[in-house]
Order: structure tokens, then C-alpha cells, then sequence
């Protein structure tokens, strides 16, 4: 009924910037809140940031500063601008959505994960 699409990961050096992309597509009435999550090796899953339907966003302490998250209500798209990437910022990005449906259910969504590599 509704899937979230990824894209923008890849391998970057450390100091670089990459920029993820998610789009949601299906039987969507309003999206409520989108973001991403993160899972690096040996930790567990963590929430970088998100942002609800009026802009209102929320970031993860250890990347304040550096990423930027932002959306396109009219393209059902979420960004993550990702600035002086760090080795630990390495992990598979997880995007997530908090939406209503056509039917009128509220559920959360996730995307299938794109890896981020920042070498030393």
C-alpha cells in the first residue's frame, strides 16, 4: 500500500557531505512526521532526526551542527543533508514515516536502508 524509497548514500571521506533522499508513494492522505534512523555496527538502532507536518524538527545530539533534515510535503520527500561527516556517522540509514492512509489508519513505514561509509 505504501513504500518509502531511498537514495544518496554511498562512501565519502571524512570532512565530506552527502545528501539523503526518501520518498513516500501509495495511498497516503497526510504524512505526520518523517525521519531517519540509524543502525552502525555493534549499536543499536538510533533516531538522527526528524521533522512533522509544520516544520518542527529534532535531531540527535551527536549531529547537531552538522545535518540538516527537510521536506517537501508536495513531493511526499524528506532530505538529510549530512555536512563534516565523521568515521562514527558510518551505518545504514533507515528512513521512517509516521502517515495517515487513504482509509483513514495512521502506521509507521520504513525504507529498506542505504549504507553510509565515511572513511578516516
Amino acid at each position: 500500500q505504501v513504500q518509502l524509497v531511498e537514495s544518496g548514500g554511498g562512501m565519502v571521506q571524512a570532512g565530506g557531505s552527502l545528501r539523503l533522499s526518501c520518498a513516500a508513494s501509495g495511498s497516503i492522505f497526510t504524512i505526520n512526521v518523517m525521519g531517519w534512523y540509524r543502525r552502525a555496527p555493534g549499536k543499536q538502532r538510533e533516531l538522527v532526526a526528524n521533522i512533522n507536518s509544520g516544520g518542527r524538527t529534532n535531531y540527535a545530539d551527536s549531529v547537531k551542527g552538522r545535518f540538516t533534515i527537510s521536506r517537501d510535503n508536495a513531493k511526499n520527500t524528506v532530505y538529510l543533508q549530512m555536512n563534516n561527516l565523521k568515521p562514527e556517522d558510518t551505518a545504514v540509514y533507515y528512513c521512517n514515516a509516521n502517515l495517515r492512509t487513504t482509509d483513514w489508519r495512521s502506521n509507521d513505514y520504513w525504507g529498506q536502508g542505504t549504507q553510509v561509509t565515511v572513511s578516516s
